[in-house]
């Protein structure tokens, strides 16, 4: 799948841990039908819910639902698991895989998105050649990452976007609020996790998400 900066306005990302026990499944595929035009597997971590068997059979079987929906299906920090079940591209952080070693082994066989908190960051990946986006943030304090970078706020991320050509998606206890001024500082849309994994109204929240 060709990336395309769209595909960052509606970002779920989610994990089993984000969720109540055994709704994983369910909460994704209600954020599917109600139109989120990118899934991030994030599925790490002691807070899993499911083992490294059924992990593995989770990410396929969802990684099928985003294809019947056509949009990307992106595996957090494992290019094993993405390879494993063909996915449409992987994310890392600075402190996960080397950017550069997956880059290497992906090519341009899939979508490659990195984590990026701040100047230094950013201009340091400006400089290596095969990453479609970054995900910078957080926005505001967050509970769903426990080694979160330290809060940009919304003028941290207008100047972010203004230091790279590549498209940036904004994370990081984003709010419904908050979706119109992330999208007035040049990013291409909001990346979120708690906002439609805890949500009563995942079609209001997706909705919301494709409006701003």
């Amino acid at each position: 799948m060709k990336f395309k900066p769209e595909m960052l306005k509606a970002y779920f990302v989610c994990g089993s841990q984000d969720v109540p026990e055994g709704q994983y499944e369910t909460v994704v595929n209600a954020a599917i039908k109600a139109g989120i035009t990118a899934f991030q597997f994030r599925d790490k971590g002691n807070d899993s819910t499911l083992s490294p068997i059924d992990r593995a059979a989770m990410a396929m079987k969802l990684r099928g639902r985003c294809a019947e929906a056509g949009i990307p299906f992106i595996v957090d920090d494992n290019v094993e698991l993405a390879k494993q079940v063909n996915a449409d591209g992987i994310h890392v952080g600075q402190s996960d895989e080397k950017i550069q070693r997956v880059v290497a082994e992906v090519g341009d066989q899939m979508i490659v998105g990195l984590s990026c908190s701040n100047e230094e960051e950013v201009r340091a990946a400006n400089t290596i050649e095969g990453i479609d986006y970054y995900g910078s943030g957080p926005i505001h304090p967050t509970g769903s990452k426990a080694d979160a970078d330290p809060v940009i706020g919304l003028d941290g991320l207008k100047q972010l976007v203004g230091l790279t050509n590549r498209p940036i998606v904004a994370i990081g206890g984003i709010t419904v609020a908050d979706l119109s001024s992330v999208i007035k500082t040049g990013a291409a849309g909001s990346a979120v996790i708690s906002l439609i994994a805890q949500s009563d109204d995942i079609d209001g929240v997706v909705k919301a998400m494709l409006q701003a």
